[in-house]
């Protein structure tokens, strides 16, 4: 089962539909091994770092950053991935060891841990301001909710599938998605057969059960309508933190806490949200922070 994580590029139906499909099962590991989250925790983190790699993918500057925020009333508190345009990504949860009794069909309730809330996307694509849009989240699935964003926000009639399949000893089982998006000049016709494929289709994990690829799940999806790859790109949790950047963080926050901080003789610790890496500084290394 270690198969590299990677992501599919491709166009369906004589180019009337952009398509993106990926394998993640090996990022969303990684994830829940670093926060040590519970089974839901893992399903909705998972899920939101799955869209991401894919979004991040689709996004034109090299040094282009996608922040996908999810501000929730439910017990889970909030998620944050952040991802870029090569499809490194990471993320945190607020809460990573929610527990939740599973929903009617007897699946983790991910749509009860996060709850009513909003989605923001929050695209730095090195403009003075970062594009930011924001939509409510329509049922906490995490999926339907990138849909609800994709059409309202982007206007971009769009089907999102995500999923995060755990096993016993709540290791990650599998993990991948797709993010199907309607050309404006695709025809009724095309619309409405992948409509009702959409319908009658099995949960992206029950496709990566029977051992479908991304390639294999966006044949599945278009059918007849074809498809035309064109390319594929590797996907992998990454965190770029360093000692040096949050050196920069701590400088940044003015010469007054600076000089509290001296003051009070005690080193501090920054711990990364991200990866958990913990960065000390003593009251010599701020000291240097404070002459540069």
């Amino acid at each position: 089962m270690n198969q590299e994580d990677y992501i599919v590029r491709a166009m369906g139906a004589d180019r009337q539909l952009r398509l993106f499909a990926v394998t993640s099962r090996n990022l969303v590991e990684r994830a829940r091994e670093i926060h040590n989250t519970s089974p839901v925790a893992t399903a909705a983190l998972g899920r939101l770092l799955t869209a991401g790699s894919m979004m991040g993918s689709m996004m034109k500057g090299d040094k282009d950053v996608l922040t996908l925020q999810i501000q929730c009333g439910g017990p889970i508190g909030g998620l944050t991935v952040t991802a870029d345009a090569q499809a490194n990504v990471k993320g945190y949860v607020k809460e990573p060891n929610v527990i939740l009794p599973p929903n009617a069909k007897g699946k983790l309730d991910v749509a009860g841990a996060v709850g009513p809330g909003f989605l923001n996307v929050i695209r730095d694509i090195g403009m003075k301001e970062p594009y930011n849009g924001q939509t409510h989240l329509v049922s906490g699935e995490i999926a339907e909710d990138l849909t609800y964003y994709y059409a309202t926000s982007e206007q971009i009639p769009s089907s999102v599938g995500l999923g995060v399949l755990i096993d016993k000893d709540n290791h990650v089982k599998q993990a991948g998605g797709f993010i199907i998006q309607v050309m404006p000049f695709a025809e009724d016709t095309v619309i409405d057969r992948l409509e009702a494929t959409l319908k009658e289709m099995h949960s992206v994990t029950q496709l990566q059960e029977q051992g479908m690829s991304p390639e294999d799940m966006l044949e599945y999806l278009m059918g007849d309508l074809g498809v035309e790859i064109t390319d594929r790109v590797p996907t992998q949790y990454h965190c770029n933190c360093s000692k040096d950047r949050v050196s920069k963080a701590i400088a940044s926050i003015g010469r007054k806490d600076l000089e509290e901080m001296i003051a009070d003789g005690e080193p501090i610790e920054v711990n990364c949200s991200f990866c958990g890496s913990h960065y000390k500084f003593d009251t010599e290394d701020l000291q240097k922070l404070l002459q540069q």
